[in-house]
């Protein structure tokens, strides 16, 4: 039997309090979400209201031990946190997993008043003379088609499901028939389970010429060949020219490889983002003048009427019953929980605006120019240092954040980059090694496209040392692909 240990160890933990916490979640809201969290507290808190009014000093000062919920911490005196520590009092946002999270961003707001792609297919499915059991094969099958418009589940899961959801039991062949038969419908490609499917299918639709029919040839037989670029070793086992190939490869980049996001964009409207921005900027006569997008957020202050009922319900406490007590822990813990709140917006505010200045002072030239070029190398770190604020707090108040200048719309981290020393010894910014890259490519001979190796030095001769690997890294992030898939015959 082994023998009982005492030991004594020494810990160090730093623990974030639930009002740290809620401060950090506004803090990541975009201004749309921040207007939404403001009316949401305003509707489930009775003790705050819309307006500016001054908190006289005779009302319970704000508690600083309190939570979020107003639940005092334990230098309260009489009303402890076992006092009314139960789900009837506590904000609904209290009850939610997290209220909000880095996942439930969102970026735009967009108001659709047109069908959706699935109510396009849905239609189309009603024009057709089917049986029941048909048709809910038919319904089954389009909820599995992506908004992209591929059916990306193997047909016998679906034949499985359509057993022990449906409660049809029918052959896999069966379900095999109805999605031919919804392949027929329009976008062509819908329905594939691959992007060789989908380019097949719209091929087949087309007219037989003999471009379209090497095109054919060319995605069923040879589509590895294809989308690696090996044009030499396509015109060699199709037996064409050069010029047939171009024929084909034109029929080939007419085709849509997203037939249901084609469809989306042209039913439902716009499908640009609408972006409202936290910040303004203007330039004026080489002066700079900085906001806060507030013009939808209202002002806030603890309600009246709630600080009387509680002046009243505190000065009879001889005479309290257990109801009074009650009344009084709620009304106690609604006006903490929305001076809370009132000092959470502020701070929130205070915040974002030592984060925008910092920026703009040190990307002053351009906010003055809007010339890409005037950029400076800038971290996190050195926003941070210049705001007093640690690097999480900065990537919070940046992330998912807009700002409006006189040259258009930015995203925060548009000003983010890293530095590095060119030949003369400066410190420029990685973007502008970036945007001389993108140049490099779009000049390029698209029939001997440039190799990372001859990237790297072309950009050495003109005064950037820097690395093939390095090279390999930016071009991925600007989304180039290799000098092999650029190759045009």
């Amino acid at each position: 039997m082994a023998a009982l240990k005492q030991q004594l160890q020494q810990k160090l933990q730093q623990k974030l309090s639930p009002q740290q916490i809620q401060l950090i979640r506004l803090l990541e809201l975009t201004e749309i979400e921040f207007e939404e969290r403001v009316q949401q507290e305003l509707v489930d808190n009775p003790a705050l209201e819309e307006g500016r009014e001054e908190i006289p000093d005779s009302i319970n000062e704000f508690d600083a031990n309190a939570d979020e919920d107003g639940n005092p911490g334990e230098s309260a005196e009489e009303l402890t946190l076992g006092d009314y520590r139960n789900e009837e009092d506590i904000p609904d946002y209290r009850l939610e997993a997290d209220n909000y999270s880095k996942d439930d961003k969102k970026e735009d707001i967009p108001f659709v008043s047109a069908s959706s792609f699935h109510d396009y297919l849905e239609s189309q499915l009603g024009e057709l003379s089917l049986d029941e059991t048909s048709y809910q094969i038919a319904q089954y099958i389009i909820g599995n088609i992506d908004d992209n418009g591929y059916l990306q589940r193997p047909i016998q899961a679906i034949s499985d499901d359509l057993i022990f959801q449906v409660g049809l039991d029918v052959p896999v062949s069966q379900v095999e028939d109805i999605l031919q038969m919804i392949q027929e419908f329009e976008p062509a490609g819908v329905g594939a389970s691959n992007l060789r499917e989908c380019l097949l299918l719209q091929l087949e639709r087309h007219e037989g010429t003999p471009a379209n029919l090497l095109a054919y040839k060319i995605i069923d037989k040879m589509f590895e060949e294809f989308s690696k670029k090996h044009y030499d070793k396509i015109m060699r086992q199709c037996n064409v020219c050069e010029e047939e190939l171009k024929q084909a490869i034109r029929e080939i980049t007419l085709l849509n490889p997203k037939p249901g996001s084609a469809w989306n964009n042209s039913y439902s409207g716009s499908s640009e983002h609408h972006i409202i921005p936290d910040f303004f900027v203007e330039a004026q006569d080489g002066e700079l003048t900085i906001g806060l997008n507030n013009g939808n957020i209202p002002e806030l202050h603890v309600s009246r009427d709630y600080q009387d009922m509680f002046d009243d319900y505190s000065s009879n406490k001889q005479n309290q019953t257990r109801e009074k007590r009650d009344a009084l822990l709620f009304v106690k813990q609604k006006l903490d929980a929305a001076q809370w709140f009132v000092n959470a917006v502020k701070q929130r505010q205070e915040t974002l605006l030592s984060t925008i200045k910092v920026i703009v002072d040190l990307q002053k030239d351009f906010f003055l120019t809007g010339d890409e070029r005037n950029l400076k190398p800038m971290i996190l770190k050195d926003v941070a240092e210049r705001a007093g604020y640690d690097i999480s707090t900065i990537s919070r108040a940046s992330n998912s954040k807009y700002v409006q200048t006189n040259f258009g719309i930015y995203p925060l981290k548009y000003f983010f980059s890293e530095s590095m020393q060119n030949d003369a010894g400066e410190e420029v910014s990685t973007r502008e090694i970036k945007r001389l890259l993108e140049e490099l490519v779009d000049h390029e001979d698209k029939h001997k496209p440039l190799s990372d190796d001859k990237l790297c030095e072309l950009l050495q001769q003109k005064g950037y040392p820097i690395a093939r690997r390095t090279i390999a890294k930016y071009r991925e992030q600007l989304s180039i692909p290799v000098a092999r898939l650029r190759k045009e015959i």
